[in-house]
């Protein structure tokens, strides 16, 4: 006969395990946001040599706003970097959970999310408030470093497979690049 558990334990137990989950896609979103910030200012010194070496002007500048936020400028438009704070769940509607991963596991089913928005930059230049700026791509982290992207044009079909590969550095520059090329 399996035995009942009391309704505190299963509350300690569920909260334990949850935590536990949500701590670790947190970590690892920390994680992918410090690489994805390191990968843009590469891309600032990179990409301003080469400017430079053709005789043009420097147009990348990246600039680090805390530990949540980052923005990579190119030229006159600015890509802005926000790793939210919290861990969500999809809702049970949304296709990952048709996938034998997330069947089998319920609880990788938490992610972090990282947003990138393209704005003019003269828009925070001029602290224009009402400028529009556009969500180009969410990226998801989950627990065991399996991503996928939602987002415009390539952003959004390149990466969408959560169930296999996982996310590393090489990964982190390609959306960077899509996210510069939208």
């Amino acid at each position: 006969m399996i035995e009942k558990k009391n309704p505190r334990e299963l509350i300690i137990e569920t909260a334990q395990e949850k935590y536990k989950v949500k701590r670790q896609a947190f970590e690892n979103t920390i994680k992918v946001f410090e690489g994805l910030k390191d990968t843009c200012h590469f891309f600032e010194s990179m990409y301003n040599k080469e400017l430079i070496n053709q005789g043009g002007d420097p147009l990348f500048e990246y600039k680090d706003r805390g530990v949540f936020d980052a923005d990579l400028q190119i030229a006159g438009d600015l890509l802005v970097f926000n790793m939210h704070t919290n861990i969500f769940n999809f809702d049970k509607s949304h296709r990952i959970w048709r996938t034998s991963y997330l069947q089998n596991q319920p609880n990788a089913s938490y992610c972090g999310v990282i947003s990138i928005y393209n704005f003019l930059a003269d828009s925070f230049k001029y602290n224009r408030q009402n400028d529009i700026g556009y969500l180009i791509a969410r990226i998801f982290v989950n627990k065991d470093k399996h991503f996928f992207v939602e987002g415009k044009r390539q952003l959004g079909f390149l990466y969408n497979d959560f169930v296999n590969p996982t996310i590393d550095g090489e990964t982190i520059e390609k959306i960077i690049e899509s996210a510069i090329l939208f």
